[in-house]
């Protein structure tokens, strides 16, 4: 589904449609999020700088993605 048509589903008055476009929309924002969260911490954020700017705890944001990235630089977390 092309993200305007998701967009345009999520709003359906039949449920079967709107739900797909749900699951679509969140499948979307966990592969953005991982994919910023990779970016960010290549340019030296601390976990604390992207939990900020994820609006979630330092803590939340470590466990969630600390397994598949690593820092570039040696600035303290």
């Amino acid at each position: 589904m092309e993200a305007a048509d998701t967009a345009e589903a999520a709003s359906s008055r039949d449920p079967r449609v709107g739900l797909r476009a749900v699951v679509a929309l969140h499948r979307l924002a966990e592969t953005l999020e991982i994919l910023q969260v990779d970016n960010a911490r290549a340019q030296g954020w601390s976990w604390q700088e992207i939990a900020t700017a994820l609006g979630v705890s330092k803590q939340a944001v470590h466990k969630k993605h600390a397994g598949r990235t690593a820092p570039t630089d040696r600035r303290k977390d």
